[in-house]
């Protein structure tokens, strides 16, 4: 099975402060979400993959992307069982333009040429 990453958020300890950074860095629009506090982004681009600002949902402010898989307790427990093993981490630019940045409250966001 594919597992594409289906969902991203910005959980903030100051939710409106984040909406407020974003929409003015890159026009994010926004509409309510699942619960008091939580919206998602308006990017203006159909098809735009799923992404939301809200509050913190226990420990501290994240940057979170959210792969689907078939079993989630499965999968965390194959990712702690990999996390135990000495696997170095290699990353390549083949020619992309990227960077990352820091809003207000900390969130690190990458952005890349596209």
């Amino acid at each position: 099975m594919a597992q594409p990453v289906i969902h991203a958020e910005i959980r903030s300890a100051d939710p409106d402060a984040t909406r407020a950074f974003f929409a003015d860095l890159f026009g994010w629009t926004y509409s309510e979400g699942a619960f008091p506090g939580y919206t998602f982004v308006d990017t203006r681009v159909d098809g735009a993959l799923p992404t939301a600002i809200g509050p913190l949902q226990g420990g501290s402010d994240a940057v979170l992307f959210f792969v689907g898989v078939e079993d989630v307790e499965e999968t965390l427990a194959r990712a702690k069982e990999l996390r135990r093993r000495d696997r170095p981490i290699c990353a390549e630019r083949a020619g992309v333009s990227f960077g990352v940045f820091a809003d207000a409250q900390g969130h690190r966001v990458g952005v890349a040429a596209n």
